[in-house]
């Protein structure tokens, strides 16, 4: 529980204030620019120090950082709730964004500190469960606190919520990193470390296996409002069978992923997951040109998509942390922030430009997947390179036979 609350304070904490921007900008007298820039500047800090927070738990120890990143976004979610001005609140918001990646960064690398491989697949499915429910929950949890009190309300429970998450990793989370094991803290190091695993293309191909295709459920979520506002015409209230469906897939998804965990091949198991979602990206693309659009069967497409997701992405993540087992926090660092800059450009870019067409949303959808897919195979294609035996140098009046490459 504690290990998931850390890991989805970042996604809770940008999601439970969108409803309160209409009564933000009124009250700090913000234009919707300066309002997106609340948003922007947190996803901003958010990436940036993603690039950060696993080296420095590399060097110092897991718990000091997570207790300082916790504690740095208790303080500016205070200084949010307290702030008359829209200048401070984008300051603040960047500090919040820069202090949440700690526990998402740091949890995964404590988690194989602790368990061995097919342990951690379990807990790290337990995990996503949380990270799936936390993006649907919080709007809710915010829109009750707005309409219920006001938009101050918002960010006094985020100041609540990390002071229990400080006290629970204070009192519960022991260092899982012993001194021996840890890195020296200089540039120079962190160079090297970052210039090693930056030249592994494994690692970006399973960075990118894993992030991409989040965004293909991601960018429903983000366009929302079009997608099931403008274009079903439902109302607000009945948005809530959207998320649940989403929460169901993810859920559902998470629970098959750690029941397989030492009973399937990680690699059978990511093959299913993409097999998975392919197969509910060609539902939702044949739903559009065919079917007048309805929740009926525009749903279960996105609910199998997120299920499908939730069986691979435990097992992936934790192929990238063991691609460096010296420097998991920094592997976990840079395949964060793979995830962050994936989800700006999703939100950002692609969104706006495909959430007021349920046909280009499904193609969208479908793109994400593919590039996933083709992440995946091409690192596959690299493991089994590797692999090859030598060929055996001839001696003299002798023909030795070469291995054809495997396909």
């Amino acid at each position: 529980m504690l290990l998931a609350s850390l890991g989805t304070l970042g996604p809770f904490s940008i999601d439970t204030y969108l409803p309160a921007f209409a009564g933000i900008a009124s009250a700090l007298g913000a234009t919707p620019v300066q309002m997106q820039q609340t948003l922007s500047a947190y996803l901003l800090g958010f990436a940036l120090m993603n690039l950060f927070h696993g080296a420095l738990s590399d060097a110092l120890g897991r718990r000091p950082v997570v207790l300082a990143g916790v504690a740095m976004f208790t303080l500016t979610s205070l200084g949010c709730a307290l702030t008359d001005h829209i200048g401070w609140l984008i300051a603040l918001r960047a500090l919040q964004g820069m202090s949440t990646g700690a526990g998402m960064v740091v949890s995964r690398a404590v988690i194989r500190d602790v368990y061995p491989p097919e342990q951690a697949q379990k807990m790290m499915s337990q995990v996503t469960i949380f990270f799936g429910i936390a993006p649907a929950i919080a709007p809710m949890v915010g829109g009750w606190l707005f309409v219920h009190s006001d938009w101050r309300a918002v960010f006094f429970f985020l100041t609540l919520v990390g002071c229990a998450i400080w006290l629970g990793v204070w009192r519960s989370l022991p260092e899982t990193l012993p001194p021996t094991r840890r890195q020296p803290l200089s540039v120079a190091d962190l160079w090297r470390g970052y210039r090693e695993l930056g030249r592994d293309r494994r690692f970006w191909l399973l960075a990118l296996a894993s992030g991409v295709p989040f965004n293909g459920m991601f960018l429903y979520v983000l366009g929302a409002p079009s997608f099931l506002g403008e274009l079903m015409g439902l109302r607000p209230e009945q948005y809530f069978w959207f998320f649940l469906s989403t929460i169901a897939g993810i859920m559902v998804g998470a629970v098959a992923s750690g029941r397989m965990a030492g009973r399937i091949a990680p690699r059978r198991q990511i093959r299913w997951g993409f097999v998975i979602m392919a197969l509910a990206c060609g539902l939702n693309v044949a739903g559009n040109l065919l079917l007048p659009l309805h929740p009926l069967w525009a749903f279960p497409p996105i609910l199998l998509y997120s299920l499908g997701w939730a069986v691979l992405v435990p097992v992936v993540t934790l192929m990238v942390l063991d691609l460096a087992p010296a420097r998991r926090g920094m592997a976990s660092s840079l395949q964060a922030t793979v995830g962050s800059l994936a989800n700006a450009l999703v939100a950002g870019v692609l969104t706006p430009l495909v959430m007021h067409s349920a046909l280009a949303l499904s193609l969208a959808s479908a793109g994400l997947m593919l590039i996933g897919l083709l992440a995946w195979l091409w690192q596959g294609r690299l493991v089994r390179q590797s692999t090859l035996p030598e060929p055996r140098a001839a001696r003299p009046g002798e023909t030795v036979e070469v291995d054809a490459p495997l396909p």
